[in-house]
């Protein structure tokens, strides 16, 4: 644990902290996960290469299952982001850039698909879900380790299946594969929809592997109104997962049948109806914008309290707006569909519903903006992606309530200013709360710290450049510029807005690539990590080691206080998380490179109440 000194405002003398009980033998953190269970020193050369990678292909240890579910959506989103930069480049100047117009049309639907299916939904659930919500509840594992692996093969291979695609024509539908052109068009969207299909399976399975972790596996001690946010927002996500993600699963499969039996279900040339798929298409999509997000709001929860030394201002507010949003977002999904025909009065109910998802949200903003304002804000890299969060998710949110409002949806409908809110929404608040939490947890993960000022630089790079980048899509979509468009021959002055959005996703893909630089830098040389380098008070960073060992802890920890109650869980003072003093916890003074085993972490064994 990092040495603690107090902080210089509304902090009070912090306790001495307990002395170093040692790790029972066989459980020193260098007997962690990464490296355990593995081949003996015996095994060398080619063959303990194999060795290991057997060891990870079939682990069933939900640590390991994260990280390969971590290297997989990168992958996915590298490819997304690539694509993205190529859409941007050709609407650099006005008609050809780089691409055909057909091209143009495939390369941005296949960055819809590998952004949505592949990247956003898995992203924070699958892997730091995977990685922390048993450690952070107590468990040894997920309650289905095995079919926690098979959630992770069923991914890989949907989304083999839906790339597979390429090779049948691509498909150029757009990520919503709206009929009945997508019933017309090249054989590529069978396996886009198929890949989609299969995926959906997983996405349902690790949803029910966490609800049913959370109900029956948590630590003594460790209720309900003890469990970390994030934990209940991952606990919301999968809810909307094994609830919303069949309609998906269906409606592709119902896409398969009629193009490949011609049964009329949704083309209308066969007696179907486009606008049921719509239906269909956005009672699964509104809420899984809700799988998307909803785990972001968790990660910056954890931030929040952390980086502002403080508890978590309105706790149970914050957690019950998570349950909140999932499930009115069931209800909305017709806000999508003002423009499609529907009857005035559906328009009407579901504009009223969209204006009431914004309370629970709403709460969350100002609960957040409260614990700063209480706390002691520390700004390292990880709280400043959570600032980022912060100011981005608000005009996001803020814009989605002007184009749920029927009058100005009608004329936003179908623009840039639609994009721009959707990035400001997916990337601003999801992408945003994943790279905080990555590097709030990078430690923990690794056993390494990353560089904090090249963090820091990337953290303003990617700031600046996402404004550039979508901020004046606003402006474009207000003025008129259609999405998707390949080309804007009658509105020549939106060549220099494009062209300023465009070097803004440069800056931005700049901003990122720093990001992957320095993780890579931290790997080969990063300096090893404290046990609790940011001073966190739940169980991942009071009760086991860094990295975690194969079991996570040594012995059952048993939870005696809040997730936010950093006096008690760092100083053994009384109190309760719940309660709150008023006092601001102390700033951790990180020493870096100093040996774990120099520093104090309760594995459990210093509670006399642990079990064995």
């Amino acid at each position: 644990m990092a040495t603690l000194t107090p902080a210089p405002v509304r902090s009070r003398p912090a306790p001495a902290a307990p002395k170093n009980p040692g790790y029972p033998q066989g459980h020193e953190p260098v007997h962690n996960y990464l490296h355990e269970p593995g081949p003996g020193p015996e095994v060398t050369g080619f063959a303990r290469f194999r060795a290991i990678a057997w060891e990870w292909m079939t682990t069933v240890d939900h640590k390991r299952i994260g990280l390969m579910y971590l290297a997989s959506v990168s992958l996915a989103f590298a490819v997304g982001g690539f694509l993205a930069l190529a859409v941007r480049l050709e609407l650099f100047t006005q008609g050809e850039t780089i691409m055909t117009a057909d091209t143009y049309n495939q390369v941005f639907t296949m960055h819809g698909i590998v952004m949505v299916f592949l990247f956003i939904v898995p992203s924070i659930p699958a892997s730091l879900g995977n990685f922390l919500l048993p450690i952070m509840i107590g468990a040894k594992d997920v309650a289905f380790p095995k079919l926690n692996l098979a959630s992770f093969y069923i991914y890989g291979i949907g989304a083999v299946v839906a790339l597979t695609g390429l090779a049948f024509g691509g498909v150029d539908t757009g990520w919503t594969f709206y009929t009945p052109y997508s019933k017309e068009t090249v054989d590529g969207v069978l396996f886009m929809g198929l890949g989609v299909f299969i995926m959906g399976f997983s996405s349902i399975l690790t949803g029910l592997n966490f609800i049913v972790t959370i109900h029956k596996m948590r630590a003594p001690g460790m209720t309900w109104n003890r469990m970390p946010l994030f934990l209940w927002s991952i606990y919301a996500t999968s809810i909307v997962q094994i609830l919303a993600t069949p309609v998906i699963g269906i409606t592709m499969l119902l896409l398969f049948l009629e193009r490949v039996l011609q049964i009329g279900i949704f083309d209308p040339a066969l007696g179907g109806d486009p606008v049921l798929f719509q239906h269909f298409f956005w009672f699964y999509s509104h809420p899984a914008v809700y799988i998307m997000i909803l785990p972001a709001f968790g990660v910056v929860s954890e931030l929040m309290g952390t980086f502002s030394r403080q508890r978590v201002y309105g706790y149970r507010a914050v957690a019950l707006s998570s349950v909140a949003i999932a499930l009115l977002g069931f209800l909305v999904w017709g806000h999508h569909m003002f423009t499609s025909g529907q009857s005035p009065v559906s328009s009407v109910i579901f504009s009223l519903i969209t204006f009431l998802i914004g309370i629970p949200s709403g709460i969350k903003i100002f609960n957040w903006v409260w614990t700063m304002y209480k706390g002691s804000v520390w700004l390292q890299t990880p709280m400043l992606y959570a600032l980022t969060f912060l100011f981005l998710f608000t005009i996001g949110g803020v814009t989605g309530i002007m184009v749920g409002a029927l009058s100005v949806d009608i004329h936003l409908h179908d623009t840039y200013f639609v994009v721009a809110h959707f990035h400001y929404v997916m990337m601003g608040g999801t992408v945003m709360a994943m790279l905080g939490g990555l590097h709030y947890w990078w430690p923990k993960m690794t056993g390494k710290l990353y560089n904090e000022t090249a963090g820091k630089v990337s953290a303003l790079l990617v700031f600046l450049g996402f404004n550039m980048t979508f901020f004046i899509q606003f402006i474009m979509g207000s003025q008129g510029m259609p999405r998707r468009y390949y080309d804007y021959p009658d509105m020549p002055w939106l060549e220099p807005l494009h062209q300023i959005s465009t070097v803004g996703s440069w800056v931005l893909g700049l901003g990122l690539m720093v990001v992957w630089a320095n993780g890579m830098w931290s790997l080969w040389k990063g300096k090893p990590a404290p046990g609790n380098p940011w001073g966190g008070a739940t169980l991942e960073w009071t009760a086991a080691t860094t990295p975690p060992d194969h079991h996570n802890f040594h012995h059952t920890p048993l939870v005696t206080h809040g997730p936010y109650d950093y006096n008690a869980a760092l100083y053994g003072a009384s109190g309760d998380g719940m309660s709150g003093d008023g006092h601001a916890a102390p700033v951790p003074d990180v020493t870096v490179g100093v040996a774990q085993n120099e520093r104090f972490i309760d594995d459990g064994t210093s509670q006399p109440d642990s079990l064995s």
